[in-house]
C-alpha cells in the first residue's frame, strides 16, 4: 500500500499541472502568431476591419435606424472614412511639402545657434545637416537596388488597405448576422458561453476605439490651436499627426508631441519651442488627469504597465502596425478573461451574472444589436 501512495505531494502535482497548461497555451499562441505572420496579408486586413467596424458601428446603426438600406448605409460609412483618412493624409503631405525646405533651413539655423552657444555639439549637428546630401549620394546605389522591393511593399500595403476597407463594408452590412453565424459554428452547450465571450471581447475593442478617438480628437484640436497661435509652420499637419499617433497609447503621443516641439524650435527659435513644449505638456496633463479617467473609465480600463508591455510585444512582432493592434487585442483578451471569471468564479454563476455584464449587453455593445 505504501508503494501506491503518490510520489509527489498534492501542491506539487497541482503546480506541475498548471505548468503544463501554461506551456500548452504558450505553444498554441506561438504557433498562432507564427501562422498569422505567414499569412499577414489576409490577417492584417481582417484585424484592421474589425477595429474599423468597432469604431464605425454606431454611425452605421444610426443610418439604419433612419431607414437607410443596410448596404447603402455601410457604403456611406466607408466613403466617409475614406474621405476623412484621405483628407488627413493630404493635410500631412501638403504641410510637409510646403514647409519641408523651411524646416530644414530652420534646423541649420538652430544648429548654428547651438554651435555659437555650446561649441562642438552644435558643430556636429550642423555637420550632420550639411552632409545629408553627401550621405544620400554615397548610399544612393544601395537605395536604388531596393526600389523594386520597396515598390512591392507599397503595393502590398495598398492591397491590404483596400481589402480592409471592403471588409469593413461587409462587416457593417452583415453585422446583424454575426451572432447567428457564431452560434452556428459552436455546439449548443457552449453557444451561450462563446457568444458572451465574443460580446465581451468586442465591447473591449469598441470601448478602446471610441475612447481613444475622442481623446485623440481633443488632443489634436488643442495642440493645433496652440501651434496656430504660436505661428508654427505646418500646425494643421502636426495636429493630424498627433491625432494618428494617439492610437498608439503613450508612445504615439510622445513621438508626435516631440515632432511638434522640434518643428517649433527649428522654425521659431528657443522661446517658441519652449512655449510649444508647454502646450504639449499641458495637453498631456489634461489627457492623463481629466480625459482618460473620464472617457476610458466608461469604455475600457487597463493598467499602464499592461499597455506598455502589449505595445512592446506588438512592436517586436509586427513593428508599427503591431503597436497599433496590440492594445485593442489585449483589451479583447481581457474582456474574454473577465467573462470567464464572472461565470466561473465562486462569487458568480452563469445563471446570475452581475448587473451590467456584457452577457446581456445594451443595444450599442454588439454589432448584432442593430438587427
Amino acid at each position: 500500500m505504501q508503494a501506491l501512495r503518490p510520489l509527489l505531494p498534492e501542491p506539487v502535482r497541482r503546480l506541475a499541472a498548471w505548468c503544463v497548461v501554461v506551456l500548452l497555451v504558450i505553444a498554441v499562441v506561438s504557433v498562432g502568431i507564427r501562422l498569422a505572420i505567414e499569412i499577414r496579408t489576409a490577417v492584417i486586413p481582417v484585424l484592421l476591419a474589425l477595429l474599423g467596424t468597432a469604431l464605425l458601428g454606431p454611425v452605421h446603426q444610426r443610418l439604419v435606424r433612419a431607414k437607410v438600406n443596410r448596404s447603402l448605409a455601410a457604403g456611406l460609412t466607408c466613403l466617409a472614412v475614406l474621405a476623412v483618412v484621405g483628407g488627413a493624409a493630404y493635410i500631412v503631405v501638403t504641410a510637409l511639402i510646403d514647409t519641408g525646405d523651411q524646416i530644414v533651413a530652420s534646423l541649420k539655423d538652430a544648429a548654428t545657434s547651438l554651435n555659437e552657444r555650446f561649441g562642438t555639439a552644435g558643430t556636429s549637428l550642423e555637420d550632420l545637416v550639411d552632409n545629408g546630401r553627401e550621405l544620400l549620394g554615397k548610399f544612393g546605389g544601395s537605395a536604388a537596388s531596393g526600389v523594386l522591393s520597396g515598390i512591392s511593399v507599397v503595393t502590398e500595403w495598398i492591397t491590404m488597405a483596400v481589402l480592409a476597407l471592403f471588409l469593413v463594408f461587409f462587416f457593417l452590412r452583415d453585422s446583424h448576422r454575426a451572432v447567428g453565424a457564431l452560434r452556428g459554428f459552436t455546439t449548443p452547450g457552449s453557444a451561450d458561453l462563446v457568444e458572451a465571450m465574443a460580446r465581451r471581447a468586442y465591447a473591449g475593442v469598441e470601448g478602446f476605439m471610441r475612447g481613444t478617438t475622442v481623446i485623440a480628437l481633443i488632443d489634436a484640436v488643442c495642440i493645433t490651436v496652440g501651434l496656430l497661435i504660436l505661428q508654427v509652420p505646418g500646425a494643421v499637419g502636426l495636429g493630424a499627426l498627433v491625432f494618428v499617433g494617439a492610437y498608439i497609447p503613450y508612445l504615439g503621443a510622445f513621438i508626435s508631441g516631440a515632432v511638434a516641439i522640434l518643428v517649433a524650435f527649428a522654425d521659431r527659435g528657443l522661446a517658441i519651442g519652449l512655449w510649444a513644449l508647454g502646450v504639449v505638456l499641458a495637453v498631456q496633463v489634461l489627457e492623463g488627469n481629466v480625459l482618460q479617467p473620464m472617457v476610458q473609465s466608461r469604455t475600457v480600463q487597463m493598467h499602464p504597465a499592461v499597455v506598455l508591455l502589449s505595445i512592446t510585444a506588438g512592436a517586436s512582432v509586427a513593428g508599427i502596425l503591431g503597436m497599433l493592434l496590440a492594445v485593442p487585442l489585449t483589451a479583447a483578451v481581457f474582456g474574454v478573461l473577465a467573462e470567464l471569471r464572472t461565470r466561473y468564479s465562486p462569487a458568480g454563476s452563469p445563471e446570475d451574472p452581475p448587473a451590467g455584464s456584457p452577457s446581456d449587453p445594451p443595444a450599442d455593445i454588439s454589432p448584432a444589436a442593430d438587427s
